[in-house]
């Protein structure tokens, strides 16, 4: 089976929202951090990097000995041990009753940094309309490798709460399917490991203490105290870290703080043993990348077409024609009025663009499949529109539900097969999720039943700042062996994906997103207008390619999650009244679309948290994409590339050239004798065609 096109010739949980930091001396915030109340018309830099001048909250790096750790708005991030990751992250979070998060106000910050330690303290407020809670946070870290971080809260009010107090992650890199020694709240003591494959499900509850080994000799143990703490692999959300949060999903839940009630919770981390010689973690003054023999293929590279997104997408089809697309993944809601005008469009859509066409069905569950289908089919046949691959899903598989909780009747995934083959005779039929890898890891697709099997992936559902999503690209290797462990050789395609999320699979709707900031679940995110989506798409792109995936849909042709720009009813900053056509992340889709298929090259990169890197070979010579994944310029060192080479960068430099014109990497790059050291800017990309 192929998923390629005949070849054409054409030229959710931590949720590091923004706390607002109250100026000691003025009394008033020191910034914004959350909203952009008007468009501006400037080209900043920020709006080149992220689509957004809304800016982020201050960190600030702070020591105690060997350890160091990373102050971010009232947390502690990538918690080291002589360089080597401990913990990704501690932090006091309180969420209300529909698993909202709040951004409290944080006043009389104090930061001591100390010889052999350092220590923080502040006073956070969180309220909304309805209720309110303070509490009094301390942090200590002493160079003897012991942390604690305490709080004590005081409800101003009653306190409706589905969940308030510390949430603890450890990392991915050294802790995957690696041992745990476990003590629960009675104090039992076990021995267990971390969820290799992702658990769909809470892999240890009651928990009071963890301990891990950092590196030979040497171990970390967190010890949770103040309530009782249970785990969950927070990878089911592209979150790159295993969750241990406070209380537990299995109690009644919301629960009510009760007004003036003070209560304490503490996370005491200790950091025992002797390394042994040269485990250290060494800094390094760069990043090498290695380009090596071929493995593998590139996969088929596709773009999304949502249903309400249909004409705006054919209006442009002069540029996706050009951007070469594999595919285009469109969609038919059985809910929804205008079908056949949709799937009118869809077929002109992918005749003018030469890309196959796969269309997704959602059908609505209120009556059996089949005549649902046949339903959605006449719509489609009146249309003069015949797919090249169906994806069918029912609408309850569009929602979120807890592993063997009950589910609203529904179409089975048999059923829904039976329907669609009965449709769509002879069609290559898909299944699986529309949603998230969370909703196929808990409803998994009877092995067998479909050609192919589908997921998408959203890094939005529990943290939107900027570090946390390009982290959630470390947690796609442990995604894609689950869902290859689930399906086994199946052919495997990755839907749709944008940092913004399709649909909100935890909620009623989508989170709007006024002031162009960094919103959880919402469908219109900022970056994807900048440089910082084009280098997330690349990284994603990457992963999937070593993961060997048949095929991968980047975004949307149009709209929140588009590629290409149009007039909207939200404000984009600069793009409003400017002459772009597209953006930057355009060129990753039009770049990797015309290496379809080609062999790719392994590459090994010394930091892949900091650069992502694809190469493939093609009948000119080998191709190298690199795209920086940091806000910090990287000076890379390149090997495996001979000779001399075409260089485009996709920077600050030349962002008007990249958004105003769509054909720029068929423009005369840099022509360099000799490929060796690369300089990239933050988020920035750079293609190298050697040949």
């Amino acid at each position: 089976m192929t998923f390629s096109r005949p070849v054409m010739k054409t030229e959710i949980d931590i949720d590091m929202t923004h706390a607002v930091i109250i100026d000691p001396v003025s009394k008033k915030p020191f910034e914004d951090t959350g909203r952009q109340t008007m468009a501006k018309s400037a080209l900043t830099r920020a709006i080149k990097l992220t689509g957004t001048d809304v800016a982020e909250g201050k960190r600030r790096i702070l020591s105690a000995g060997p350890i160091t750790a990373l102050f971010d708005n009232g947390a502690l991030r990538y918690i080291r041990y002589r360089g080597v990751e401990v913990l990704r992250g501690i932090a006091y979070l309180l969420r209300d009753q529909n698993w909202g998060t709040y951004g409290p106000v944080i006043d009389k910050l104090k930061i001591a940094q100390g010889k052999d330690g350092f220590t923080i303290s502040y006073t956070a407020t969180a309220k909304d309309k309805a209720q309110g809670l303070r509490y009094d946070a301390k942090i200590e870290a002493k160079a003897n490798g012991t942390l604690v971080f305490s709080a004590t809260g005081t409800p101003l009010t009653d306190f409706l709460t589905n969940r308030t107090g510390f949430v603890v992650l450890h990392p991915l890199i050294g802790v995957v399917g690696e041992s745990v020694e476990i003590v629960h709240t009675d104090g039992r003591k076990r021995k267990g490991r971390f969820p290799k494959f992702i658990s769909p499900g809470q892999p240890v509850f009651e928990i009071r203490s963890l301990k891990h080994t950092v590196m030979p000799g040497v171990t970390a143990t967190v010890l949770m105290e103040g309530n009782k703490f249970e785990m969950e692999d927070h990878r089911n959300w592209m979150d790159a870290s295993y969750k241990t949060y406070v209380c537990s999903l299995l109690d009644p839940w919301p629960y009510t703080l009760k007004k003036g009630e003070p209560f304490t919770q503490s996370i005491t981390l200790r950091i025992e043993g002797k390394p042994q010689a040269g485990k250290a973690a060494k800094a390094s003054s760069g990043v090498t990348v290695a380009v090596g023999g071929a493995k593998g293929s590139i996969p088929a590279i596709g773009c999304g077409v949502p249903m309400p997104e249909a004409e705006q997408a054919l209006a442009k089809a002069d540029l996706v024609a050009m951007m070469e697309p594999n595919h285009l993944v469109c969609q038919i809601d059985g809910r929804k009025q205008g079908q056949r005008q949709a799937a009118a469009a869809f077929r002109e859509l992918c005749a003018r663009s030469g890309a196959l066409s796969f269309l997704e069905i959602i059908l609505p569950a209120k009556a059996p499949a089949m005549a649902e289908m046949a339903a959605i089919a006449a719509e489609l046949r009146a249309a003069d529109y015949a797919p090249d691959a169906i994806i069918v899903t029912q609408a309850h598989d569009l929602m979120s539900f807890q592993p063997n909780t009950p589910r609203p009747w529904g179409p089975s995934y048999e059923e829904m097969a039976a329907a669609a083959r009965e449709a769509f005779p002879g069609v290559t039929l898909g299944g699986g999720m529309l949603s998230y890898f969370t909703e196929l890891n808990r409803k998994p697709v009877p092995k067998g039943l479909f050609d192919f099997v589908t997921h998408s992936v959203c890094p939005i559902a529990h943290a939107p700042d900027d570090l946390s999503v390009m982290e959630t690209l470390e947690a796609i290797p442990s995604i894609i062996a689950s869902t290859r462990h689930m399906i086994g050789r199946t052919p495997y395609l990755l839907g749709p994906s944008s940092i913004a999320c399709r649909h909100n699979p935890y909620g009623a709707a989508v989170a709007s997103n006024p002031g162009n900031g960094r919103v959880c679940l919402t469908d219109m995110d900022p970056r994807q207008r900048g440089l910082y989506a084009a280098a997330w798409n690349l990284g994603l792109a990457a992963a999937c390619a070593r993961g060997g995936l048949d095929a991968v849909a980047l975004g949307a042709v149009t709209g929140p999650q588009g590629v290409i720009h149009r007039k909207a009813d939200y404000p984009q900053p600069w793009f409003d009244g400017s002459k772009a056509e597209v953006y930057p992340s355009y060129h990753v889709l039009a770049g990797l679309g015309a290496a379809n298929g080609n062999k790719r090259l392994e590459t090994t990169a010394s930091a892949p948290s900091a650069i992502a890197a694809l190469a493939h070979q093609s009948r000119e010579g080998r191709e190298l994409w690199l795209a920086n994944l940091t806000p910090e310029t990287q000076s890379v060192k390149v090997t495996g590339l001979g000779g001399a080479a075409d260089v485009h960068q996709l920077s600050e430099r030349t962002f008007t050239s990249l958004v105003t014109r769509p054909d720029f990497l068929s423009l005369p790059g840099e022509r360099v004798k000799k490929v060796s050291g690369i300089e990239l800017g933050p988020y920035a990309l750079v293609r190298i065609k050697t040949g």
